[in-house]
């Protein structure tokens, strides 16, 4: 099963499963998962191929929604769900394939579209560090910089890397050769009829009116909004704007 780490006691609300997006993981939405916890009980997970949890030979959606769901049936659920990029895309299967173990989902600047840009060169740029001059995370962070410009996404890869073990928690030769899965969005037949919300950053295009009739063919109760001076990493950006949004989404629609 996937690694979890579990913020808070169970309470008279739904858990709360916090998915996230690709070089991620659960680790990274520590501060968020933590002060959500104050309401209920939070759980984060390391996808299949990031963090503590088992690498595989495949990385699909209907893969990460299978594995989502194990998650969700151990703890008792149903949950609700935050799910950010690629993590957003697995939930959205998720909540498309097993209803019955979704409350109310948020998904964070994705929509169920297949997309044109590539991330491979994110893997590119973390293969080429020389790990064994690596001491501390700004020596990767200094090599990084050489392919990785915004300072940002360097902090975020590092905090990938095992320092001690001199290793990637990553498993960057699957996820490169599923990548193409990765970019895309499954043929899914189903409905989610709950209440869903479409956070996105106001300076992101990762989600766009055009995109709008697909959403809702398959979430008829789907809500959007912006976060200002957001991008694509909105949780990372304005954190406390992001856990405002969800904590408004989950009160209003409770």
């Amino acid at each position: 099963m996937l690694n979890t780490i579990t913020h808070g006691s169970a309470t008279d609300k739904p858990p709360l499963v916090i998915v996230h997006g690709l070089y991620g993981s659960a680790r990274n939405w520590g501060v968020i998962a933590k002060r959500l916890s104050d309401e209920r009980q939070v759980i984060a997970v390391d996808q299949r191929n990031h963090g503590e949890s088992p690498w595989a030979d495949t990385h699909s959606y209907p893969d990460m929604a299978g594995d989502l769901a194990e998650v969700i049936e151990t703890i008792g659920g149903p949950a609700d769900i935050v799910g950010h990029s690629m993590g957003g895309k697995a939930a959205m299967v998720l909540a498309l394939t097993r209803p019955d173990l979704v409350n109310q989902l948020i998904v964070a600047d994705i929509a169920p579209v297949a997309y044109g840009h590539s991330q491979i060169q994110f893997i590119e740029a973390m293969r080429a560090v020389d790990l064994s001059r690596v001491e501390k995370r700004s020596d990767a962070t200094e090599q990084l910089a050489a392919s990785v410009p915004d300072k940002t996404l360097q902090s975020f890869f590092t905090q990938s890397l095992d320092l001690k073990g001199k290793r990637w928690v990553l498993n960057l030769d699957v996820l490169a050769s599923e990548m193409d899965k990765i970019l895309s969005f499954p043929e899914v037949t189903g409905q989610f009829s709950g209440p869903t919300l479409f956070l996105s950053g106001a300076e992101s295009d990762y989600v766009l009116p055009e995109h709008r009739p697909k959403i809702r063919s398959h979430f008829p109760k789907a809500r959007f909004a912006k976060l200002p001076g957001a991008g694509h990493w909105l949780h990372a950006e304005k954190p406390r704007d992001f856990e405002a949004s969800v904590r408004a989404f989950l009160s209003l629609t409770r």
